[in-house]
């Protein structure tokens, strides 16, 4: 039986990966099906998620990343993207595949599909990004929970230039921008950081209870 508490007690910010370990194709499916069922506001899935196993690029990043070794060691480097064309037809085909997905018909779909095309209307592209970031942060925790659950060292990093990763990976060409990198593979037996106590207030300082 899995105790989540325990998965999470494991996982650590990895601070130095055993770059001659690799993950396997299992582990990686594991996190792209987890990362395509992560919750998203109104379900519009305003992300996508770039995989990176080529150690040439992954040593490209890593000065881009200020110079953190973690980019290139790792056995896969996670780029979290969100989309920048966020509008009317975006809005529609979302509907379309909800109708399609669940035999909804577009008579009771309409109204809601109408509201969220307007609400975007109103939303200027920083608003838009704001919102879609989000997202990419929900993504993140939910494959920082995963990994740990599967035993996958990762390092979730916002220490990197955004706009030098997109012109580098070309995501401008895609419609993308990204916006969090995480370095995912297994620790290298010498990361004295792993051996760490973890570091968290008390749970009463941080928690509230309303009964």
């Amino acid at each position: 039986m899995i105790n989540p508490i325990e998965h999470l007690k494991w996982r650590y910010a990895t601070k130095k990966f055993d770059a001659t370990r690799k993950l396997p194709e299992e582990k990686i499916n594991i996190l792209k099906e987890a990362f395509n069922l992560t919750a998203t506001s109104y379900g519009l899935q305003p992300i996508k998620l770039l995989i990176i196993k080529d150690q040439k690029v992954k040593e490209d990043l890593m000065p881009l990343t200020m110079h953190q070794m973690q980019v290139q060691e790792a056995s896969h480097l996670l780029v979290f993207c969100v989309l920048t064309g966020i509008d009317k037809d975006y809005v529609t085909n979302y509907f379309e595949l909800v109708e399609n997905t669940r035999g909804t018909s577009k008579t009771i779909l309409a109204p809601f599909r109408d509201i969220l095309i307007d609400e975007f209307k109103q939303k200027d592209e920083k608003e838009i990004f704001a919102w879609a970031k989000n997202q990419a942060y929900l993504a993140m925790g939910n494959l920082l929970t995963i990994c740990a659950i599967e035993k996958i060292d990762s390092c979730p990093i916002e220490g990197f230039e955004p706009e030098k990763y997109d012109d580098y990976l070309k995501l401008n060409e895609k419609g993308l921008k990204s916006v969090l990198v995480m370095p995912v593979g297994y620790r290298a037996k010498n990361d004295f950081f792993a051996e760490f106590k973890k570091v968290r207030k008390d749970i009463t300082e941080t928690i509230i209870e309303i009964e």
